[in-house]
């Protein structure tokens, strides 16, 4: 019987610790055979959100766990906890394997387990994790990394693929399959976060871009190059392409595909456009070139993403509840 243990510690975000428990505390219905052994290790009484949790084990037990999850640390200001990180970092040297869910990634980072190494955490917060730990290679894209001892995933739903693929790893597709179907979720889900991002835009007010991206926004069918917004924005290529960095963190011609692909993502979701007409719509010309930029940034193609995010008509007998996938 394999241990799983749940480094937990006063500012754990709820989620992410109760969805571990509820993989990995019993077994599904149908599946025979000795399940996980679960533990709770903290340094005490622990607060996490509106909840008070009572540990099983002391955080000095970490190292005799098989697998060590860390779940989402929610006060990205504060450093982890000395004694936290330190748990962490002897049950790896003692052999365990460890993943962070979410945000837990920055004691990942913090007990230089990450070092090195690919890792994510949730899209939000991808960038403060490379600024603070430069050493690790920092993935905003994917729902999560394997390492093979060291693994983390994105935020929140993203924190089930990561245990369903503990799960898979260690029982076989069949038993992860049968907690996902307990969860009501899918057993895999294909693409990376990306397909969740809303793309960020700079503040309007007092910036030299301010009158120029609306304006782009608006003629996102036309075919427009960098020479086309530098015209309309008054300054040279350069000069354009220094603001673009300043304002958005990229250059001009990826921020006018990170629109394009937004678009068409709202078209996708919102029309029963062909995905010939949705190029169209978002200047991209034609469906194969849609398609390749399509999967190459949000990971899955045009029509697996409608599939997945359109909003559906209220079943019949649900009283109007059911809205669109979850």
């Amino acid at each position: 019987m394999d241990t799983v243990a749940l480094a937990v510690t006063d500012g754990m975000l709820p989620f992410e610790l109760s969805l571990a428990h509820e993989v990995f505390g019993s077994a599904p219905d149908g599946v025979t055979g000795p399940w996980y052994r679960l533990l709770v290790c903290g340094p005490g009484p622990v607060r996490t959100g509106r909840f008070l949790l009572e540990p099983d084990r002391g955080l000095d037990w970490l190292p005799r766990a098989d697998t060590v999850i860390v779940p989402g640390w929610a006060d990205l200001d504060e450093a982890p906890p000395a004694d936290l990180v330190e748990a962490v970092r002897a049950a790896h040297a003692a052999g365990a394997r460890v993943a962070s869910l979410c945000t837990g990634a920055f004691v990942l980072a913090a007990a230089g387990l990450l070092d090195g190494l690919r890792a994510t955490t949730h899209w939000a917060h991808t960038r403060t994790l490379a600024d603070r730990h430069p050493e690790v290679d920092v993935d905003p894209d994917v729902l999560y990394v394997d390492n093979g001892s060291v693994l983390s995933s994105a935020g929140k739903a993203a924190a089930i693929d990561l245990c369903l693929h503990l799960v898979r790893l260690d029982r076989g597709s069949a038993t992860a399959n049968a907690v996902a179907r307990r969860l009501v979720v899918p057993p895999h889900r294909d693409g990376g976060q990306a397909q969740f991002i809303t793309a960020p835009m700079p503040a309007p007010d007092h910036h030299p871009l301010a009158e120029l991206l609306p304006w782009v926004l608006e003629r996102l069918d036309r075919p427009l190059t960098v020479e086309d917004l530098a015209r309309r924005a008054g300054m040279s290529s350069r000069h354009l392409g220094r603001h673009f960095r300043s304002a958005t963190g990229t250059t001009p011609l990826r921020w006018l595909l990170t629109q394009r692909i937004r678009r068409a993502q709202e078209l996708l979701e919102t029309t029963d456009d062909s995905v010939d007409a949705v190029a169209a719509a978002t200047g991209m010309g034609t469906a194969a070139t849609l398609r390749r930029h399509f999967n190459r940034t949000v990971g899955l193609p045009p029509d697996t993403y409608r599939r997945t995010f359109r909003a559906r008509e209220p079943l019949v007998g649900d009283g109007g509840r059911h809205h669109g996938p979850t």
